[in-house]
């Protein structure tokens, strides 16, 4: 899936969180009034982005000095944003944090401009806006603008900015920086958590484990239930949720003697000793656990895991433990999916040693079992995985094998949204860095070629679209889906096997050998394939035009890819003269349209969906919240026909956009099953620099049907044919066009 722009902004995190250099508490230059002569722009501010121009003004300014000012080049391509920033520390407490800041812009299309706002926590990011929602575009004079973001007691950095994209330029100027709605630098000082100061283990864990040393059957089950026991505490023991411990430096001084055990009951000794030097529970609130929750906390394993007496009543004590809200480790979103805080990812280490990456797994395997609303979906045992995988995390012997058996454990949890994300060159490696400049997708169960990411080199290739991959390097497509399957997240098969589309024709070699099917022909070509900066696999994301058109002089086509609430205006009384129109969703809506096009469609206020949120009082447990609707009391809605074109194209806001339409007297679903992976993401950091997301918050119909994995089922099942794509044929818009027609 295309990363929004918010994606690129954190890959400058650690680079600029090194980069500042703020001395003092009171003096940051928010009126960029100050400016070293030798300078391009004022002190304390840095350009993020490239290929904009980023610079002081002191012609255009609203007060002081200067400005500054960000100006589109007149070539933009490859060249996503440009930023002006600034980093303050953390030092501080509160609820809320809010930035204003005076913008001017001109003539800024195909694009936005806005202020930026950035609160980091030890593992990245923990909340973030640059306005792209409210996309302010056009001509403004100078205005003053505001966003309001959670300040949470993890955070470690602020990054305050201004951000332009597209074209025009923009002009920004007199900054504020409020917390709780007073100057930040009035708000109490944040002090360290005990947990922030241990740095025993910052160099190493010192565990000897791994490659070298034998993991006799007996250690792997202890070294399970370690984990289990190590991730209960962390959760449930009060404590830990105060930041009385750095939790993952704890696991390594009880990793090096557990290992050097020489039984079971010794072990079990050693991790009592653990708990107790957590103190005494001193007070209760046992946590009433609905019937109806829809995923109930699996402690059984307490009792289950041939623990001694001491051993288990010592844990089960933990249970109706009274937990704080403010936990060190784990809060919540306001939507209710889980934010996982004061998570490092020990960036440094792209090879971590073997504590740290035992670690790694299980950090992981417990933010599963306690937070992922869609576990019972796994469909395996999850306990079973965890034993499974300790060996694979424990012997891999390089950086390339370890990011591999994180990938592996990351596939099993069946979620479109778990995918590692960013670059890491050992996985370039291992799988390809250069591309095949042809799109494929899998049509009839085949692949097939649809587009060309690169026109020119695509049509230098010799493969032509409708053409059908038969072998690629001798390898049948059955064996390369049968390898590639370990490591390609997905909520279901179809997904799975568009997520593998692009990596089919994928090598380290100059050229791939492939065989291919033609007119009923088969043929062979040695294929060029290309590194990113001639090959971009996301040169066709959202590939429109235009948002909104009119296909017959009757009949809207509506884009979501393109559209923006704001043109809705405009676009509404043109569709309110239509008899139909079609809504195709095989894309990523660039905003957020459920309630403003979709309350079009709605004669009155109508159910749609409900979620499940899970609890930080009782980790594991997740029970529904209030039903969904959309739309309210409206005579004139949208009377004529709505079809809604859907495929595993169509993922977590599409999904969730398609269910909301669906509530519509008039709508028809068609197209085939989308990608299964609904809900806010929440984003989970491992060592060795590696992130991931999971689905945070179940999304159910309202009746109780699931969507994970599933997807949203068309109405009318219709997919594209080889046959049609050879052609040139839209199969399902024409069958959209029909529906519309009575045809």
């Amino acid at each position: 899936m295309k990363k929004p722009l918010y994606f690129l902004l954190l890959l400058l995190w650690p680079a600029l969180l090194h980069a500042q250099n703020v001395n003092t508490a009171n003096d940051f230059n928010l009126n960029f009034d100050k400016k070293t002569p030798a300078k391009a722009l004022p002190d304390k501010w840095a350009e993020w982005g490239r290929g904009y121009s980023v610079a002081a003004d002191s012609a255009v300014k609203r007060n002081g000095a200067y400005s500054v000012l960000i100006k589109a080049p007149v070539k933009r391509e490859n060249i996503p944003f440009g930023c002006v920033a600034s980093t303050i520390p953390a030092a501080y407490r509160g609820k809320e944090i809010e930035l204003r800041g005076y913008l001017k812009y001109n003539n800024v299309e195909t694009g936005w401009a806005g202020l930026m706002l950035r609160v980091d926590g030890p593992s990245g990011p923990l909340q973030f806006s640059n306005m792209q929602i409210e996309n302010n575009h056009g001509t403004q004079e100078w205005k003053q603008f505001s966003i309001k973001l959670p300040f949470s007691s993890a955070a470690t950095a602020i990054h305050i900015g201004a951000i332009l994209t597209g074209t025009g330029e923009l002009w920004a100027d007199d900054f504020e920086l409020l917390i709780d709605g007073k100057p930040f630098t009035e708000a109490p000082e944040k002090k360290p958590f005990a947990a922030e100061l241990d740095k025993e283990f910052d160099s190493g864990s010192k565990v000897l484990l791994g490659p070298g040393h034998a993991l006799s059957p007996e250690l792997i089950t202890d070294l399970t239930n370690l984990g289990k026991v190590w991730g209960f505490l962390k959760y449930y023991h009060p404590a830990v949720a105060k930041g009385d411990y750095n939790w993952d430096y704890e696991l390594f001084r009880i990793l090096t003697p557990f290992a050097q055990a020489k039984t079971s009951a010794e072990r079990q000794k050693i991790v009592l000793s653990w708990i107790e030097k957590l103190g005494l529970i001193s007070e209760v609130k046992a946590v009433e656990i609905p019937k109806d929750a829809i995923l109930k906390p699996d402690l059984d394993w307490i009792r289950k895991s041939g623990f001694q007496e001491a051993l288990a009543g010592s844990l089960e004590k933990v249970v109706p433990a009274k937990r704080i809200y403010e936990h060190y480790y784990i809060s919540q979103y306001p939507a209710g999916n889980p934010n996982f805080i004061n998570e490092n990812a020990y960036s440094q280490m792209h090879y971590p040693d073997a504590g740290f990456r035992l670690l790694s797994l299980y950090r992981y395997w417990n933010m599963i079992e306690y937070f992922f609303p869609y576990k019972a979906l796994i469909r395996e045992d999850w306990d079973a995985v965890l034993k499974e995988f300790i060996p694979k995390f424990l012997m891999a012997s390089n950086e390339t094998d370890y990011k591999l058996v994180t990938l592996a454990i990351i596939t099993r949890v069946q979620d479109t949204h778990a995918y590692i994300e960013g670059q890491h060159d050992v996985l370039e490696n291992y799988f390809g860095n250069k591309y095949a400049p042809v799109e494929l997708a899998f049509i009839e169960g085949k692949p097939v070629v649809i587009d060309y990411y690169n026109p020119k080199l695509g049509e230098a290739s010799g493969l032509k679209v409708g053409d059908v991959i038969e072998t690629v390097n001798g390898k049948t497509i059955a064996q390369i889906i049968k390898e590639k399957t370990p490591y390609t997240p997905a909520s279901n098969e179809p997904t799975r096997l568009k997520n593998m589309a692009p990596n089919l024709i994928r090598s380290n070699d100059s050229t791939v050998a492939v065989t291919y099917k033609r007119e009923g022909k088969v043929a062979k070509a040695n294929v060029k394939v290309y590194g990113p900066n001639s090959v971009d696999t996301y040169a066709n994301y959202n590939k429109k035009d235009t948002c909104f058109k009119l296909i017959a002089p009757d009949v809207a086509y509506i884009f979501p890819g393109k559209f923006k609430n704001s043109y809705l205006k405009t676009i509404a009384p043109e569709v309110m003269k239509t008899k139909g129109v079609i809504v195709d969703m095989r894309c990523y809506p660039s905003d957020f349209m459920v309630f403003t096009f979709g309350g079009m469609l709605m004669p009155e206020n109508r159910l749609f969906a409900k979620f499940t949120v899970g609890s930080l009082e009782a980790p594991g447990l997740f029970t529904f919240g209030p039903e969904v609707k959309v739309g309210g009391r409206n005579p004139d809605y949208y009377k004529g026909k709505v079809v809604v074109i859907v495929n595993e194209k169509a993922v977590s806001n599409s999904e969730y956009t398609t269910m909301a339409f669906s509530a519509g007297p008039n709508t028809t679903v068609i197209g085939s099953t989308t990608a299964g992976a609904d809900g806010n993401v929440s984003s989970i950091a491992l060592p060795g620099g590696i992130r991931t997301r999971i689905s945070g918050i179940g999304v159910y119909y309202p009746d109780g049907r699931e969507t994970q994995q599933i997807g949203i089922v068309p109405d009318i099942e219709i997919k594209p044919t080889i046959k049609g794509i050879a052609a040139g044929r839209d199969e399902v818009l024409e069958k959209a066009l029909e529906i519309i027609n009575d045809k």
